[in-house]
This record gives structure tokens, C-alpha cells and sequence, in this order.
């Protein structure tokens, strides 16, 4: 009993004095790092562990070499690394691990964190790598509470939301106003052309108009590539955070992934976002994300995405109205929906065409007919 007691305090005189040393108080979160395979040396990924250890965090060197202020985890290759890692996290030895590569299971995908050229600003990517459903849209609707996990976690109270203009944005946004509506509390970006909403552009990804940018996860990891390896030609990733750490329901073990391109700069980004994590409870915020989308009505909202079909109007052969001036647009339509939807206004008498404008795929109708269309097509299912 008095050797716990005489541990406990030493423990507590040891943290404070790291803390007066580096400035950061409380428990040290105790990050993994496997160092081998990265495409610019075994030093590059120690030179990253030796800074990262200044900023009050344990850092679990596993690799060949040694350097004081990291404890290195001594092994002979990648895959014995590896191995080693996943060993480490298992026994609770670390809280979490920095690898450049990972096995996650589908519904896990990683929330990739970089810093925009325009602003300099912070920016998470939901999501960089990993499957989070095998369906689109399912998986962007999932990206976009697992980005909001990690930007709480790292101490964003209301982080705000955009959408990516890709495929699958419209459908996507409509599911999220739906849980919004439904009282899940989620806060959307405005994006920064003059039109605003919260489907964002090329535009907002250099600004960083949402904290929290939506995407499908190959689309994302090619814009944390760009953004992290732009001013370097591409070969050596030098700013941001990297992929981020996969997150997922039930899924409760830290594994954050940078790229074998990754310099030591973003590499020590990388374990400082894990010991943001750590310190900001990811997994009870995790649990807490689930449970409030859940209340909203996500598992309703996904069945009734898998469920949908197309209107009959979109199997019918229907007879284009005589032509008319089309001069005014509706957008908000998803690109595979748009010639399904021109049809639903034929088969009322409105003569429209389809068409791609600057934010993406639009319909134009006469300026007399716009109100009547719009309103058909928000019954139909095309619009919000």
C-alpha cells in the first residue's frame, strides 16, 4: 500500500515537472511510431518522433534507431514492425499508433486533417483512406458524422459541414438536413462563392470554407496528397496532419495513417493530432456522435436511401412539350438524376432542358414555368 502511494505521488511530481517543461499538463499520451518504409529514409520518420516528444507526448520509436527523448522499440523490418504495433496497442502499452499503412475493417475510414494554401487554415477531410460503406452516398452521409468526431475531439465545439461538389452531394446534403431537422445538432458551411450553400467548390477547398469537408474517401486522399505536397513537386508530402485516424462505430483502437510519402513535418503533425485525440477522448465523443445520430433517425434515413427508386415518370416514354425560351435555372440535381428529372417536367407539359452550370448540373425552364417546376420537382425527389 505505501509503495502505491509513494508511486502515485512520484508520478504526479514527474508530471508536473514535464509540464513546466513543455508546457503541457496532465497524462503524456504514449504514440506508437513505425518508422521503416517511408520513401525518404528511416531519419525522416525519427527526425519526426524527436520533435513530437518536446510537445509532452511518449513517443514509441519502432525501428532501428535511437535518439534521447524517444524510446525505441528495437525490430529488424517493416512487417516485424507492424507486428509490433498492433501488439503494442492491443496491451494498452500506447493509446494510440502513426503507420503508413493499415488494415481497417469496412465502416471504418480515416479523417484526414491539412492546412489550405489560401488561409492557412485548419481543415479536416472526411474521409482520406478505408471504406466506410460499400454505398456512396451511405458512406459520405457516415464521412460526414465521423469528421465531425474528430474535429470534437480535437476541441471544436460546433465544427461547421460542407459538402464537396462530387457525385453524390445533393443526395448527401439532403440526408444531412434531414438528421439536422431531426435535431441531430449539425452546424453547415457557407461557401465562399457569391451563391453560398453548403456544397462546396474547388474555390473552398483552398480557403478552407467548412472546418470539416465532406467527400468520398479517394476523392479526399488525393486533395490531403495536394494540399500536403504542393509546394514540393509531390514526392515529399510536407504540411498538414495526414490521413487521420480511422473512426467507425464501435471501433475503439487509434491507429492514425501518414504516407510513406509523408515528410517529418507532417509525420510529427500526425502524432500530435493522436495526442489530441487521446487527451480529448475520441471514443466518448465517438459514443456520444452515434448515439445522438441515431436518435435523429440515421438508420431510417439509410433505409430509406437503399430503398428509394427512381419515379415511374423515369421508365415512361414521354413526348417533349413544344420548345420554348428557357431562360432561368434550377440546380441542387444530382448528375445520374438529370435526364430522369427533365422528364418529369415533360410529362406535365413544362418544357425544360438539362444543362451544367458553374456549381454543377442544372435544369432550365421558361422564367413563367420556374415556380411550377421547382415545386414538381421538390414532390419528386430531385430537389430540397
Amino acid at each position: 500500500m505505501a509503495n502505491s502511494i509513494e508511486r502515485m505521488i512520484a508520478d504526479t511530481f514527474m508530471e508536473m515537472a514535464q509540464g513546466l517543461e513543455t508546457g503541457s499538463f496532465g497524462k503524456r499520451p504514449k504514440v506508437a511510431l513505425t518508422g521503416m518504409g517511408s520513401e525518404h529514409g528511416e531519419e525522416n520518420s525519427m527526425a519526426a518522433a524527436i520533435e513530437a516528444a518536446k510537445d509532452g507526448i511518449d513517443v514509441y520509436y519502432i525501428g532501428t534507431l535511437e535518439a534521447e527523448g524517444v524510446t525505441t522499440v528495437k525490430v529488424a523490418n517493416d512487417e516485424e514492425g507492424h507486428d509490433k504495433m498492433e501488439e503494442m496497442l492491443k496491451n494498452g502499452e500506447v493509446d494510440a499508433a502513426v503507420t503508413m499503412h493499415f488494415p481497417f475493417p469496412i465502416g471504418v475510414s480515416t479523417v484526414g486533417r491539412c492546412v489550405t494554401p489560401a488561409t492557412a487554415k485548419e481543415m479536416f477531410i472526411a474521409n482520406t483512406t478505408g471504406t466506410s460503406s460499400t454505398d456512396r452516398i451511405e458512406g459520405m452521409i457516415k464521412n460526414a458524422v465521423y469528421g465531425i468526431i474528430a474535429a470534437k475531439a480535437c476541441g471544436k465545439k460546433n465544427p461547421t459541414v460542407g459538402i464537396l461538389n462530387v457525385d453524390g452531394a445533393r443526395q448527401t446534403e439532403k440526408a444531412l438536413k434531414k438528421l439536422q431537422e431531426n435535431g441531430y445538432p449539425i452546424e453547415f458551411a457557407e461557401s465562399g462563392r457569391a451563391d453560398g450553400g453548403c456544397v462546396m467548390r474547388g474555390n473552398d477547398v483552398l480557403q478552407a470554407s467548412p472546418d470539416i469537408m465532406v467527400t468520398d474517401s479517394l476523392t479526399g486522399n488525393i486533395m490531403v496528397k495536394m494540399l500536403s505536397s504542393f509546394t514540393t513537386g509531390g514526392s515529399f508530402e510536407a504540411t498538414g496532419f495526414g490521413y487521420g485516424p480511422g473512426i467507425g462505430e464501435g471501433y475503439e483502437q487509434l491507429v492514425m495513417i501518414v504516407s510513406r510519402a509523408s515528410g517529418a513535418p507532417v509525420i510529427a503533425n500526425a502524432i500530435r493530432y493522436a495526442a489530441q485525440l487521446v487527451r480529448g477522448k475520441v471514443f466518448e465523443v465517438a459514443k456520444e456522435e452515434f448515439a445522438a445520430v441515431k436518435k435523429a433517425g440515421l438508420k431510417e434515413i439509410l433505409d430509406e436511401h437503399k430503398a428509394s427508386q427512381k419515379p415511374a415518370a423515369a421508365e415512361e416514354e414521354v413526348k417533349e412539350p413544344p420548345k420554348e425560351i428557357v431562360t432561368a435555372q434550377i440546380p441542387g440535381i444530382e448528375v445520374m438524376d438529370l435526364e430522369d428529372a427533365v422528364k418529369v417536367l415533360w410529362k406535365l407539359g413544362i418544357y425544360a432542358e438539362s444543362g451544367m452550370g458553374c456549381t454543377g448540373p442544372i435544369i432550365r425552364v421558361s422564367d413563367a414555368n420556374l415556380a411550377k417546376a421547382e415545386e414538381e420537382l421538390k414532390k419528386s425527389g430531385y430537389i430540397n
